[in-house]
Parts: structure tokens; sequence; C-alpha cells
């Protein structure tokens, strides 16, 4: 990961956390039922997210109680408009959005000697069959403030009140009380530390339950895609809900996405792109193998290109320039068909979401395709950096090289 690192494209914007911060962190883990770090530095993301906790754990997922209950952590105003690099679902980045936008002044003050966890509820407690998934609805995003300072102000608040009533006022012992809780607390009289639940609705998305799922609840029917064949198998024996289901391997997928207008293709469009100029070097690529040249070099110039296409065997020449080639002959005759030239993934990989939706179903569209045909490498890092990250660590360095400079001149 040390040449992502170096361009910039490996988790690059995570907040440093050290001194007192740390201790803060500790006590919203145990706060929410989980351990401490043990660690003395670490950096989080936009959701309170650790890799370096994520590792010590051996849990990428350390921040959920089940995988029906994710939460979060707000210990410095910074995470604000930061990246959420491990969402565990598609909308998760939405609800911090929110988060910040309605109590960001909230944050702000309370982050200056406190710390806030999160809780996303969904309203379920725990999932039990793979279905269960399209009972998220309305998820409430709740506040629970470390050492319950919310609390505190208002017990606070009452001594004052016992303070002023009668003769109170020379009271010694609520003098001390006082005087305790505000050399522990500070003085919270003026401080507006209630963060009202907040309400997010859920439409379309994709959640890591069950191995990664995919909901199209809004389109011409419901549509749910497995990634996780055990779950698939298990959810097709459901009779009670009204959805289709598919595992993403399905060919019989795409085309079902295309008949409920979810995605198009228009090859003599796509070839004239920049992404199919992408998609069409990765197919190569993957042929390449002891090479005189670095592959880098010749993905980039088109002398080598053409010259190594023309020492690959013919089913391979075939296969990568396959879009060309049916292109080419539907010019002289409209008998060809689409798959008896363009290899089947290649094709996949060819489709986009259809230009009527909604640019938030545009991106979760554009993850599912990427999921399904991952041969954009530039799609693959904005659309599943995760997926990306595991891909990249498979490629040779030469390739490498070709990738970096491939999405660091498309950002």
């Amino acid at each position: 990961m040390n040449k992502l690192i170096a361009a910039n494209l490996y988790r690059s914007e995570l907040i440093p956390v050290s001194g007192k911060l740390v201790e803060r962190y500790n006590k919203c883990l145990l706060k929410m039922g989980f351990t401490e770090t043990k660690l003395a530095h670490f950096s989080i993301d936009g959701m309170g997210w650790s890799p370096e906790i994520a590792e010590e754990k051996g849990d990428e997922n350390y921040l959920c109680n089940g995988e029906s209950n994710p939460h979060g952590i707000i210990i410095s105003p910074l995470q604000n408009k930061k990246p959420v690099y491990l969402p565990y679902h598609t909308f998760d980045r939405d609800m911090m959005q929110l988060v910040f936008k309605t109590h960001g002044d909230k944050i702000n003050d309370i982050t200056r000697d406190s710390a806030i966890c999160i809780d996303f509820d969904q309203g379920i407690d725990a999932f039990y069959e793979p279905l269960d998934v399209l009972k998220y609805q309305t998820v409430t995003i709740r506040f629970h403030l470390i050492e319950n300072l919310d609390h505190v102000r208002d017990e606070q608040l009452q001594l004052i009140e016992r303070f002023k009533h009668g003769n109170n006022f020379i009271d010694e012992d609520i003098h001390q009380e006082l005087l305790d809780s505000a050399l522990k607390y500070g003085d919270l009289r003026e401080r507006d530390l209630n963060l009202s639940p907040l309400l997010f609705q859920t439409d379309s998305f994709y959640t890591k339950s069950f191995g990664g799922v995919y909901v199209l609840r809004d389109f011409i029917s419901p549509i749910v895609v497995f990634e996780d064949q055990k779950w698939y198998r298990e959810s097709i024996k459901d009779t009670i809900h009204d959805v289709l289901i598919f595992h993403i391997s399905q060919p019989e997928l795409i085309e079902k996405l295309r008949d409920h207008i979810i995605i198009a293709y228009d090859l003599e469009e796509i070839v004239n792109t920049k992404r199919y100029d992408r998609i069409k070097k990765f197919e190569f690529a993957q042929y390449l193998k002891d090479t005189k040249h670095p592959i880098r070099d010749i993905l980039n110039d088109s002398l080598l290109f053409k010259s190594y296409l023309n020492k690959v065997d013919i089913n391979t020449r075939k296969k990568v320039m396959s879009v060309e080639r049916y292109l080419e002959k539907l010019e002289t005759s409209n008998q060809f068909k689409i798959a008896d030239i363009v290899d089947a993934d290649l094709f996949e990989a060819m489709h986009e979401p259809h230009s009527s939706l909604h640019p938030k179903h545009q991106d979760l569209i554009w993850k599912l395709l990427v999921n399904i045909a991952p041969k954009d490498v530039l799609f693959l890092y904005w659309y599943d950096k995760q997926e990306f990250y595991k891909q990249y660590d498979t490629w040779s360095d030469s390739f490498q090289d070709w990738v970096i400079e491939t999405i660091s001149n498309n950002i």
C-alpha cells in the first residue's frame, strides 16, 4: 500500500488521535459495550472508525453490536465532512452529513471536553433471516455523551435551585456538591448539551449484513441482490416477501436490471469514452505475462499496445477487442448478435446506471455494477474502495503503477 499512500489514494483524510482524545474514545467504546483500545495513537474517519483499532481487534466492524446495530463516535468537530472509509451501509455517509448539518454547533461545543456516542437504531434488535434487511425503513439516530454530561448539567441546575431555596445558601453540603461537580465537569449551566434524536429515511441501499446485500426498492418491483451464495440460497426459500431475489453472479440479473430501466448500455457511445479505454486496457493486462516492457508502458503507448496485442493468441485478441469487432461487423450487417462476438464479462462492464435515475441511486447502481464486473479500476476505486484494495494487492508492480497513474489523472 506504500505507493497508494504516497499518491494520497489510501485513507489520506484520516484524523490523528492521541492524548486526551484517546481517553474519551475509550469511554465511548465502553459505554457502547465494546472493549477499550490499548493503542496510544491511532486515526479515525468521519464516523469514528479507526483502521488501527480494527487491526488491533481483528474485526473491521468493531463498532457494530451485531449486524443490525452499528455505532459511531464523534470526538472532534474535524470529523465533519470527512470520508466514511468503511461504511456498513451505503447511507452511512448521508447519516453523518445529517448529524453535522443538524447539530454541528452543539458538536463543536460538546467535543471541547467530551465525546459523543452514536446509536443508529433501525428498530431491529437482531437479524435472524436474510430478508430481515427489508425491515430497514426509518433509522433513529440517538446520541449519548460520555459520563452522561447532559444529565450532569441537569443535576447542576437542580443543585442551584436547591441552593436558592430558603436558607440553603448557607448549607455547606450543597456548597461542596456544587464545587465537586464544577471541578469535575466544569460549569455546565449555560451550555446546550441536548442532542435531539434524528430520523433518517432509507430507500435503496447496500448493507454488509449477510455477506453483502443490495436492496433496490425504488423501482418497478423490489429487487434484492446477495453477494454470498449461502445467504442467497437461504433467501430463496422465503415465501412471504414479494421481491425478486438474485445472486450477484447470475447472468439473469443484468437482464432484469435492464428490464426495470435501472441500467442501460450504448456500445457505439461508450467505445469512444475513457471508461471503455480503461476497461479494455484492464482486460488486456490480465493476459500480459513475462513481458519485455513494463505493463504501464504497454498500456500507455499505442505502438507497444498494438505490438503486444499481436503477440497474444487469437482468442485473447478477439476477447480484448470484441466490442470494437462487433461494431465493425454491425456496419456491414445487422444479423450479428452481441453474445456471439462480445465476451459476456466485457459486455456486463459496458453497462451504466440509467440516466433517469436520481444521482444517489446512480451511485448505488455504479457500486453494484463494479461488483458485478470489476474491470474499471477508476470506478472500482470510487465506488468500492475495500474491494479495490483487495484486488490491488494481487496486481503486479508495473500494473499497480498504471492503476495509480490512471486514478490520479482522473481525480
